[in-house]
């Protein structure tokens, strides 16, 4: 069998996979649904391999590890309990756990002596995981002589090393993942390297060395042959063909038509492991190569067979010693003497953060090799974090061994760190993908563990089973429930010393009372687990009023980055945006789409104002009757002839009382959307129609449409009535119960449906300014007059209370029996028919129409355990430490702002110590690099502050207005010109005399109740005030905001 063929049609589970299909797509799922993969080493690091292929959906999974379970492999192996210490192989222990992850995967378990060349050469991949590196070669040996792939990692303090042999001969299908880049043009030239030109605005985004082939190309139709064709850039609009003397002999082009990249098949050879020790390949993930970690890995290796098996003591002296002289021996041009004390010192340790860094790298590299999509590492990846070490190194008795579950990390980090860790109090918003991760790492760290220490999570969603391909904590018993609470239960078996309490409130200012200011003060950092920009910048938000360090991460398919948020350090979240997505024009959704996202944005939006928004107007003009007629006249007329057009539709003309009658509804829709419509269209603007500048109307982005002529075996055409008028009998409560498709079909035949005619005085409108010109696609007079008239024919909203039983529909794109993404693509497709656009199936409907965020297992496991590294930082560094006191308004005096050249230099020092990343596990590509400091503002009186600051008034009472004043112009001499609180000017210096005199003498908390109508929560504390202010030489001084204390 072909390994390169789809070789098996075995049903994909669309439910289960169906955000890892964006990632890897069909064929690559077939694949990996047809191999098997042979796990040698069931260390930490082993098991978070284990898992990810599991729930990738590999086929057959098979893991070896004879080892009985200690007290050490609690620190970084989530599936070896306390129980297992001392009685159950780390294979058997984990194989209980893994075998429930997922229906679809057989795990096996093999006993070493079991594992004979024979049985080695039958997988596709084999991987080593913290084995001696005679094993490893042994291994790797059968493996290339059986044509199977190769992969050994190892995990050893804060180092860690992936090695790859994937053959002599490897062929990459598709190396970026990417979706093809596509291109309008407007010119192809006629010589031997021909130049092709794309229209105004639309860069080609193509790469010299790319492949392009073409379609919809008018004159020149030969080109449309499919054949791919070399390119070299020549510019951001154009490029040139290469080895294409052939377009001489073309017709003339004349215009339109495509240029799409193809991706091209890359063929790579490998070396096997013992010749690429002593000729290595590294991928770079520093700025410096990693030779003295490739010495350091080998180094230990022989370490060990000198000593039978034993590891450097953690902690020693000594030991290092020794093993820095024996690294000098084996390659002292490349020995690095401080990194080899370093990798001494902690080898014998493992942590969890390392273990699930690693172990999302290795797995995708796993699935690489069985896909045969995106380029794999070639061949060495050396990876280190001696940032988080303590500084200086624990020592030997620090690190010795105490018989508990986090001795593994004790012997990496000492025991009085292990301490800190315990104590931490940290609040992680959200419990999805990234959320189960991180509540899985820090419960094998052991945040929160201690009599002080503390966890809390919050997520608002219910598990649904697309969740379970990647949010592993979660089982298919777990469907339906809260994803915090099972969560929270799945952590607390994992570790039963982790205090972890669970919310399910989202967190935003509706929730402020709930997540209070005594809340956000007791915590040692928050880490968010959030999908969306807005939740983000909330919690970034509280996170700097109340100086708190957020740990803020995110992926996208096989994307993922790490950004870490520094008390009066670094920049905020919200101090850089990503630019905002550009907005499709109006006028192209509605008559000139060119895209299949256009179709597929114009479906939904006819989704949701046929079966939620119409619906609604509906119910709110039964209950709210006049109410809700004066909220429509203050949208103007235009937007108000709409709705009640829609309403009388809805109510009188149109409204069903039987499933004909949806039916019915659906073919008419049928027939003015996709020909009446598309008619009226064309007599505006003929095919064959010119411009003003002679140039074809219908050229460009703009595609001619043509009207579709209803057929009911067309399945496209039947899906849409069949959605449709499903969907409409649900608005309404019309039973459809035994109701089949032959009977739909039956109904639908009965339709009477009438000819068209053209309507007169239409205009469309071929720009979105034009429309706001025309004040819409139609020009409508006297529309007072028709809003009355329309107003007069509705029914009594009182009428409607009782008879009116209308449900309007949410769309949810996840449940494949609602037949929302079933109307939803044929709608789309039917539109794309009429302008010739390629139709999309389901599934890359669902994910356009849908948003969906593309996801896989092995990305999320990576970025956590790329923050929790961060995290250990934070902590080293003491900014995790609640502080209950601090310098009151320390930068507010005079000089502060002169920083001293070792504040300045310790500033950077630690600057240097964290690391923001952004990864692509395609491609693959490791980006690291410090964060950016938090910018000051300098004012008058050598001051600066930095976005950490704020002006804190804490005189332990609520103070008068005057009082207020008089602070700030004796303590820091400025003059006060304006103070506001929320939208509220509560006093400036324009204030009329007798207002001011009513509020000197009030306090500013009954002031700010007042004057901006604020209500305060029970345990609310503080106000925020924004004010304006002067120097004494009557300057503007920018200070930041005001934290009062009123309570």
């Amino acid at each position: 069998m072909d390994a390169h063929e789809s070789s098996t049609k075995d049903h994909i589970d669309e439910a289960l996979y169906s955000r890892q299909l964006y990632v890897l797509g069909h064929d690559a799922q077939r694949r990996m649904a047809a191999s098997n993969v042979c796990i040698w080493g069931l260390t930490g690091l082993g098991v978070e391999i284990s898992k990810n292929l599991t729930l990738a959906g590999i086929k057959t999974l098979t893991i070896v590890d004879d080892e009985i379970v200690q007290w050490a492999d609690l620190s970084s192996n989530f599936y070896a309990h306390e129980s297992d210490v001392g009685k159950v192989s780390r294979a058997q222990a984990a194989s209980q756990h893994l075998v429930t992850l997922n229906p679809y995967v057989a795990v096996h378990v093999l006993k070493e002596a079991e594992l004979t060349d024979e049985v080695l050469a039958t997988y596709q991949v084999v991987v080593c995981v913290d084995q001696m590196l005679e094993t490893q070669k042994r291994a790797n040996k059968v493996c290339r002589a059986a044509g199977g792939k190769f992969v050994s990692t190892s995990s050893r303090g804060v180092f860690g090393q992936i090695f790859n042999d994937f053959g002599d001969e490897f062929i990459v299908l598709d190396p970026t993942g990417e979706e093809p880049p596509s291109t309008l043009i407007s010119a192809i030239t006629k010589d031997s390297s021909p130049t092709v030109s794309c229209l105004d605005d639309h860069r080609h985004d193509f790469e010299t060395g790319d492949f392009v082939s073409f379609t919809e190309v008018r004159g020149m139709t030969e080109i449309n042959d499919g054949k791919p064709r070399k390119i070299k850039v020549t510019g951001p609009y154009t490029f040139s063909l290469e080895d294409s003397e052939d377009v001489m002999d073309f017709s003339d082009y004349e215009r339109g038509g495509y240029a799409t990249k193809v991706k091209m098949p890359v063929t790579l050879s490998f070396k096997p492991l013992e010749q690429a020790l002593s000729e290595p390949e590294f991928l770079m993930t520093d700025y410096d190569p990693p030779t003295a970690m490739h010495v350091a890995f080998q180094t230990l290796d022989k370490y060990r067979v000198e000593r039978e098996g034993k590891f450097p003591t953690p902690g020693s002296a000594k030991d290092a010693a020794e093993f820095v002289a024996l690294m000098k021996a084996l390659d002292a041009e490349n020995a690095d003497a401080a990194l080899g004390e370093m990798f001494s010192r902690c080898c014998a340790g493992s942590m969890n953060p390392m273990a699930a860094t690693l172990g999302g790298i290795v797995a995708q590299e796993v699935l690489k090799a069985i896909s045969f999509k995106f380029m794999p590492i070639k061949q060495f990846l050396y990876f280190k974090c001696i940032q988080a070490l303590p500084e200086p190194l624990p020592s030997e008795d620090d690190c010795a061994p105490r018989g508990n579950r986090y001795d593994a990390q004790i012997a990496i980090f000492g025991h009085s760190f292990q301490h800190k860790l315990k104590n931490l109090r940290y609040f992680l918003v959200g419990a999805g993908a990234i959320g189960c991760e991180m509540l899985k790492n820090w419960a094998l760290m052991g945040v929160g563990t201690s009599d002080t220490g503390k966890v809390y999570v919050t997520d608002m969603d219910q598990i649904e089973k697309s969740n379970l391909s990647r949010q592993f904590l979660f089982r298919d018993s777990d469907i339906g429930s809260a994803k915090s609470t099972a969560a929270a239960n799945a952590v607390k078996a994992m570790n039963p010393r982790m205090n972890i309490e669970s919310f399910l409130e989202r967190v935003g200012p509706e929730t402020e009372e709930k997540f209070n200011d005594d809340f956000w003060d007791n915590l040692s950092g928050v880490c968010n687990a959030l999908d969306n920009v807005q939740a983000r910048l909330y919690v970034d938000q509280r996170c700097v009023y109340f100086k708190k360090s957020l740990l803020e991460s995110g992926t996208l398919g096989t994307k993922g980055n790490v950004q870490v948020v520094v008390p009066f350090l670094t920049e905020s979240y919200g101090s850089s945006r990503d630019p905002p997505e550009k907005s499709v024009p109006i006028c192209t959704l509605k008559n000139f789409p060119y895209q299949i996202e256009h179709t597929l944005q114009w479906a939904r939006d006819y989704f949701e104002g046929a079966f939620r928004a119409g619906p609604e107007e509906i119910k709110n003009y039964a209950t709210r009757g006049d109410e809700f007629i004066e909220e429509l006249r203050k949208q103007g007329p235009g937007t108000m002839v709409g709705v009640l057009e829609t309403l009388k539709k809805d109510l009188i003309t149109s409204k069903p009382e039987s499933l004909q009658d949806c039916v019915a509804w659906a073919r008419l829709v049928f027939e003015e959307l996709f020909s009446s419509s598309i008619q009226q269209l064309l007599i505006a603007f003929p095919h064959d129609m010119l411009d003003s500048n002679g140039i074809p109307f219908w050229s460009g982005t703009k595609r001619a449409p043509n009207p579709i002529k209803f057929d009911i075996s067309n399945p496209m055409h039947f899906d849409f009535i069949e959605a449709g008028a499903l969907l409409r009998a649900q608005v309404y409560g019309i039973s459809t119960e035994n109701v089949s498709t032959e009977d739909l079909k039956a109904m639908t035949l009965k339709v009477d449906v009438p000819e068209f005619k053209p309507k007169t005085g239409m205009k469309f409108a071929t720009s979105d300014a034009e429309a706001e010109t025309q004040g819409g696609a139609s020009a409508v007079d006297h529309e007072d007059t028709i809003v009355e008239e329309l107003i007069k024919s509705l029914p009594d909203p009182d009428s409607l209370k009782e008879s009116m039983n209308v449900s309007p529909i949410e769309f949810e794109k996840d449940d494949d029996s609602n037949h929302h993404m079933d109307f939803i693509t044929a709608c789309s497709n039917l539109r794309a028919t009429n302008y010739s656009i390629e139709p999309a199936d389901r599934h890359k409907s669902k994910l356009i129409a849908g948003k969906i965020i593309p996801a896989i297992a092995t990305t999320t496991a990576f970025i956590t355990g790329l923050v929790c590294i961060e995290l250990l930082k934070l902590v080293k560094l003491g900014y995790t430490d609640v502080k209950k006191e601090s310098v009151q308004n320390a930068w507010a005096i005079e000089g502060s702002g002169s920083v001293s050249d070792e504040k300045k230099k310790e500033d950077a020092r630690r600057l240097e110590i964290f690391q923001n990343s952004f990864c692509n596990l395609t491609l693959p590509f490791f980006s690291f690099a410090e964060p950016m400091p938090a910018p000051k503002t300098e004012i008058p009186g050598g001051r600066a502050w930095t976005l950490w600051d704020c002006v804190e008034v804490d005189e332990g009472r609520d103070i008068t207005l005057k009082e207020f004043l008089s602070i700030f112009e004796e303590r820091y001499g400025w003059e006060i010109s304006m103070l506001s609180c929320g939208v509220s000017i509560l006093y400036s210096s324009f204030t009329q005399a007798k207002k001011l005199q009513e509020r000197m003498p009030m306090t500013m908390s009954e002031i700010a109740r007042t004057v901006s109508k604020l209500e305060f929560g029970k345990s609310q504390k503080y106000l925020v005030f924004e004010v304006c202010c002067n120097d004494k030489d009557g300057e503007d001084v920018e200070i930041p905001y005001i934290r009062y204390k009123f309570r």
